[in-house]
This record gives C-alpha cells, structure tokens and sequence, in this order.
C-alpha cells in the first residue's frame, strides 16, 4: 500500500502533466476526483501546484516537498527527556523556567514532557511521580520489613 507521501507524488505528477497539456486547475480538479475519489487533494493545492508548473521548467520541476528552515524539532528527544528527568530527581523543588534554561527548551515543551512524558505532577511545590514505580515500591517493602524486624527486637526485649 503507497504511503501518503508517495500518493501526493503521485497526484503532483498527475497535475504537472495535465498542466503541461494546457489543462485548467477545475479540470485537472474534476479529473483526479474521479481517480482518487477521497484521497483527492483540494482544489486550492490543485491549482497552486499548477501554478508552480506553470511557471518552471519541466525538467527542473521537483514534485518532493522541499526541508523547510526553521528551528529543528529536537525538543522532545529522549536526551532532553532524561536531562529533565535528571533534573527532578536531583531536585524535585526545580522549576520549570529552571529546566527549560538548562536544557534549552521551551517552558511549554518542558511541562509536556515532565507531565505527559514523564507522568510527574506538582505535590507542595515539588514533583513527585504519579504512581509509584517497581522501584519505589521494592524501597517501600525493603523499609517495612526492616522496620518490622526493628519492632520485634525491641519487643522481645
């Protein structure tokens, strides 16, 4: 099964052609509704990719989406993930300006990734983790045993 970014290929090369046969934007419109039926793209990105055919050499034409500039969408990569982590467990009172300094992300992206990602909530001004983990559960049954032993020793003396 194509992908969805094979299919705009497609339907973009179905328009260049058109296009280059003097077809209107309706038409070549018209036309691809009856080939691709709901998969169609609109006719405002029919007729934008007509223009931009219009306008180039065919042999130039590139049908691919081009990289955009603009800040990477690096921000909710699992290195900054554990850096917040880090961050929480090394101080739980840490604030989320704090992290998002530290880490170079922003404010928002940083309370995604601390409530969302990381499943912490603010419990009197510290994060604490949701549900306790395999972990926290071990230590909490390592302490009361150990506390039940203690008792016993005093008791029995």
């Amino acid at each position: 099964m194509a992908t969805s970014n094979d299919l705009l290929i497609k339907q973009r090369s179905f328009i260049e052609f058109l296009a280059a046969e003097g077809c209107s934007a309706a038409n070549i419109h018209a036309r691809m509704k009856t080939f691709y039926g709901e998969m169609c793209i609109s006719d405002c990105a029919v007729l934008k990719w007509v223009i931009i055919f219009k306008g180039e050499d065919p042999r130039e034409t590139i049908l691919r989406d081009q990289k955009h500039s603009g800040r990477l969408l690096s921000a909710s990569l699992t290195a900054h993930r554990e850096k917040v982590d880090c961050m929480i467990r090394a101080n739980q009172r840490v604030k989320q300006k704090e992290i998002a300094n530290a880490v170079g992300i922003s404010k928002e992206r940083v309370h995604h990734i601390v409530t969302t990602v990381l499943g912490y909530r603010k419990v009197s001004a510290r994060w604490v983790p949701r549900q306790l983990t395999v972990d926290m559960k071990a230590q909490r049954k390592d302490i009361c045993t150990q506390l039940l032993e203690l008792s016993t020793v005093f008791i029995l003396a």
